[in-house]
C-alpha cells in the first residue's frame, strides 16, 4: 500500500515510518500542505494521511482543492488535536473520509487505512468500463473496440485498464511504472515498449487515435472527435 504523509511534526513522520513500512506500507512525506498538494497531484497513492496544522495551506483547504480541483477520489485519512464535534463535521466536509484525534495508537491508524482502502477499492469495482467506442470487461478480460475484439498482453490489459479508469486525464509515467512493478521498475525502457504494443494493438487498424503520448509527462486515453484524426 503506497501512502502519502503530509505532516510537519517530525517526530509524529519518523514514528509512522517505523511502524508502518515493517508492515509493507511504502510511504513518501511532505512537511507543508503546498508541496503535500503538489505530491498528491502527480503521483498515485492508495491513500493519504493528513495533518490539519500545516504550514502553508492547511489541512482542510488541501483536502477541499485534492477533491475540487484536482479531482481525485484518493482517501484521507485526517489527523488533528482538534477533538471537537464541530471540527469533525468540519473536516468530513472539506472531503475527508475518516478522523484520527492526537494523541492516537499506531495500531488503530494501520487497521483504518486498510479499512480506508478496502472500501475504496470496493467502490471503484467496475464490471464494464468504456471510453468512446471502447470497452473493457474486467470480469471476463475482454477488450473490443466499435465491436472489433482486442487481445492484449497481461501487461497490455493492465496498463488499459489504469488509461480507461483515468480516462480523458493523463496517467505519469511514474504511475503507470508503479502499478505494473511497483517500486522495483525494471532498468529499461519497458514501460515504453508496453506502451508500444498496446497502441499497435488499440489504434492501429483504426481510422482514429485514442491512446496519446504527452512528452515527458505521461499518456492518456481518449475518445477520438468526429471527424478528426489527430497523432499519437
Amino acid at each position: 500500500m503506497r501512502v502519502l504523509v503530509i505532516e510537519d511534526n517530525p517526530d509524529i513522520v519518523a514514528n509512522l515510518y517505523g511502524y508502518l513500512e515493517p508492515l509493507g506500507y511504502i510511504l513518501d512525506s511532505e512537511r507543508n500542505g503546498d508541496a503535500g498538494l503538489l505530491s498528491a497531484g502527480r503521483n498515485a497513492y492508495d491513500a493519504i494521511v493528513l495533518d490539519l496544522a500545516l504550514p502553508g495551506i492547511d489541512g482542510l483547504e488541501l483536502c477541499r482543492r485534492l477533491r475540487k480541483e484536482l479531482r481525485q477520489s484518493t482517501p484521507v485519512l485526517m489527523l488533528t488535536a482538534r477533538d471537537t464535534i464541530q471540527d469533525k463535521i468540519v473536516g468530513f466536509e472539506s472531503g475527508a473520509d475518516d478522523y484520527l484525534v492526537k494523541p492516537f495508537l499506531l495500531a488503530e491508524l494501520d487497521v483504518r487505512l486498510k479499512a480506508l482502502v478496502r472500501r475504496a477499492r470496493d467502490a471503484h469495482v467496475e464490471t464494464v468500463m468504456r471510453v468512446g467506442d471502447l470497452s473493457f470487461d474486467t470480469t471476463t478480460m475482454t477488450v473490443t473496440r466499435s465491436g472489433r475484439r482486442i487481445e492484449l498482453t497481461p501487461t497490455g490489459y493492465k496498463l488499459l485498464a489504469q488509461l480507461m479508469r483515468a480516462a480523458p486525464k493523463v496517467v505519469t509515467r511514474e504511475a503507470l511504472e508503479y502499478d505494473i512493478w511497483g517500486d522495483d521498475p525494471p532498468d529499461s525502457d519497458a514501460l515504453r515498449t508496453h506502451i508500444h504494443s498496446l497502441r499497435q494493438a488499440l489504434d492501429k487498424p483504426f481510422a482514429a487515435p485514442m491512446l496519446k503520448t504527452l512528452q515527458g509527462i505521461g499518456y492518456r486515453l481518449a475518445a477520438p472527435q468526429q471527424g478528426k484524426t489527430d497523432g499519437p
